[in-house]
């Protein structure tokens, strides 16, 4: 893969991590190493600032139910966690990942926390309203065209209060640094191949506003944040955030 790679539109090839055929230890390797990532880059702040949003919306409610699709090993929510406990919130989490490297991942990292159990299961397979929030992280940017759409629809069916999408900017700065940082971090080929193409996979404020006309979802909102990501959310149509 080129260095200086064209990032004009969103790549259309797949990552490793797409094909469910391969796996085993390299795949789990792979696990542990994006969640150093996740950490050098603030990879959870974009999903507790959408969460925040849209509980907020809800009024503020001491119960909050979560189903975060294509999760991994869900590391991402360990700060979500902590946000609920500050609010004073009874927060329960499932992660939900069709890999079985990813739900074991999961499980031993949150073997000692009661608020989050492992599901493996395909987000199309979910019942409706199955959490109050369904979030993603990282997730959608596998996805392109209508199978993005639908995918998104069915995170909203999935949903009671809307959705929360943290994903990646598509953007030069945000390619060179992860190509730099998975080749010092990392020498398995599942994080040199899929991180930095995970950004040319990922997004600007036109495919977002692309995708907000295909939705016909007007109350859907997003903001950049750091380091390199967005906020999304998108509420049932039947509320509206402020």
């Amino acid at each position: 893969m080129s260095f200086f790679r064209r990032l004009g539109i969103r790549a259309k090839e797949d990552e490793l991590m797409d094909d469910f055929s391969m796996g085993g230890e390299e795949l789990r390797e792979a696990l542990r190493h994006l969640r150093r990532l996740n950490k050098i880059f603030a990879a959870p702040g974009p999903t507790v600032s959408g969460v925040e949003k849209l509980w907020n919306s809800m009024g503020s409610p001491g119960r909050l139910t979560i189903l975060d699709v294509g999760a991994g090993s869900g590391d991402v929510n360990q700060k979500l966690l902590q946000w609920a406990k500050k609010q004073g919130i009874d927060m329960q989490i499932t992660l939900v990942d069709l890999t079985e490297e990813a739900c074991e991942e999961a499980r031993q990292l949150f073997q000692d926390e009661p608020r989050v159990r492992v599901q493996c299961s395909d987000l199309t397979a979910l019942p409706d309203a199955a959490a109050d929030i369904v979030t993603g992280s990282q997730f959608i940017h596998h996805f392109e065209g209508d199978q993005l759409v639908d995918m998104v629809n069915h995170m909203l069916r999935a949903s009671r209060y809307g959705v929360v999408i943290n994903d990646i900017h598509r953007h030069t700065v945000s390619y060179k640094a992860v190509w730099i940082t998975t080749r010092l971090i990392s020498r398995n080929r599942y994080i040199r191949h899929d991180g930095p193409l995970s950004v040319a996979k990922g997004f600007t404020d036109q495919d977002w506003l692309d995708l907000k006309q295909r939705l016909n979802h007007d109350t859907m909102t997003y903001e950049w944040r750091p380091l390199f990501r967005y906020s999304v959310v998108i509420p049932q149509k039947r509320g509206v955030i402020s």
